[in-house]
């Protein structure tokens, strides 16, 4: 289970270009961080979380959408 800080943490970390959304390829970059984000969502690969959860069509998750994700896992405290 995460804290909403660590997941933001987390995110930040992930999010190399600063952009405030991350990749596809940053994830991929992150073997170890997405393996904690996989464990967190209970979503087993980049693709399929970029896939349930990336309401944008540039293969990139906000934040907002990654703790979404967390939060349907009943993983964030």
């Amino acid at each position: 289970m995460a804290t909403e800080q660590e997941l933001q943490s987390l995110f930040d970390t992930l999010d190399g270009d600063k952009d405030g959304k991350v990749s596809i390829n940053e994830l991929f970059l992150s073997p170890g961080l997405s393996a904690i984000i996989s464990s967190e969502t209970g979503i087993s690969s980049p693709q399929e979380l970029l896939s349930r959860y990336a309401s944008g069509e540039d293969g990139s998750i906000t934040f907002e959408e990654l703790k979404q994700a967390v939060k349907n896992a009943n993983n964030l405290t």
